[in-house]
């Protein structure tokens, strides 16, 4: 079929290639116009100037994909985008939206005639060799306008509609806020591992553990192949971890369902401290300790944790 892509980045044009090796039409855009003009090279591809070219260039019922980031650029793309459709056409929000706003944008698009789907998007540079893990709310009859093109990003078995609108985001919200633990949970394990009095290879242990145990998993295949790449010790990278937003939502949204959710908590709270170049809790702490048992304190260089 044919659509449109708008965002070419690492996965929006990596979704482009892989939909026109599936046999898709796709127009694209970006505000970048190298990127435009690379992406558009692919076969299968066609380059255009501004979002009137690409919605001009659509049959209808138009099919529209954003693929930018979440917040105030999802929201003028696609605010623009529905003023330039038709009733009937479909826009596809494929980034990490907060779930509230995409039933915001449904309730608004439908009042307009426009279908919208929220497609929470999970694959990252893997996605276009692999495929693309799609989680996605619409309407039925939205869904069956798309699902071509859900069923080419997608590996076997790789898609599902999940609900009305806003259940895409939200299940890829709880997605990442999953992921978040996992990936505390890896780090914590192999720190202490890293921290031992034993001469363990952590490379051949993560492939290990991928051979029948039950934390075996994805991840673990790729830090195996973050060993090779950067060493055990990963001099190269600095410890510092940022965060999206869904890791958040998915805390508070736990708080406002009176959900415990402290793994996905707490692993959030260590991608804060992971920004802190000294804790000023811990010299909190060092203090006190200092001053109610007397317990000696490490004197801090000049100017330590001060921004320069």
């Amino acid at each position: 079929m044919q659509l449109g892509m708008v965002g070419l980045g690492k996965m929006g044009g990596n979704m482009v290639e892989r939909l026109s090796r599936g046999g898709h039409r796709v127009s694209v855009f970006d505000l970048d116009p190298a990127v435009v003009q690379k992406v558009g090279s692919k076969e299968g591809a066609t380059p255009t100037g501004s979002l009137e070219e690409l919605v001009a260039s659509l049959p209808a019922p138009r099919v529209v994909w954003v693929m930018v980031p979440a917040g105030d650029p999802t929201e003028a793309t696609l605010q623009k985008l529905a003023g330039l459709v038709q009733p009937g056409d479909v826009l596809i929000d494929g980034g990490n939206s907060n779930y509230h706003d995409s039933k915001r944008r449904g309730a608004d698009f439908a009042a307009r005639g426009i279908h919208f789907i929220d497609a929470g998007t999970s694959g990252g540079v893997w996605g276009l060799e692999v495929g693309y893990c799609l989680m996605f709310g619409g309407s039925d009859e939205a869904v069956a306008i798309a699902e071509p093109i859900f069923r080419t990003l997608a590996p076997q078995d790789g898609y599902l509609h999940v609900g009305p609108v806003g259940a895409g985001h939200f299940t890829k919200m709880v997605h990442n806020g999953i992921e978040y633990g996992l990936l505390q949970a890896y780090a914590e394990g192999f720190e202490i591992l890293h921290a031992s009095e034993f001469p363990l290879d952590l490379q051949k242990v993560a492939g290990l553990w991928n051979h029948g145990s039950v934390v075996r998993s994805w991840l673990l295949e790729l830090l195996e192949r973050a060993y090779a790449a950067e060493g055990q010790d990963l001099e190269a990278i600095k410890g510092w971890v940022a965060d999206s937003g869904e890791g958040r939502w998915t805390v508070q949204t736990a708080i406002d369902l009176n959900v415990p959710a402290p793994v996905i908590t707490l692993s959030l709270l260590a991608r804060f401290a992971s920004r802190q170049e000294q804790s000023y809790g811990a010299q909190v702490i060092a203090a006190l300790r200092n001053q109610f048992g007397g317990h000696a304190v490490k004197t801090a260089e000049p100017d330590a944790g001060k921004p320069a």
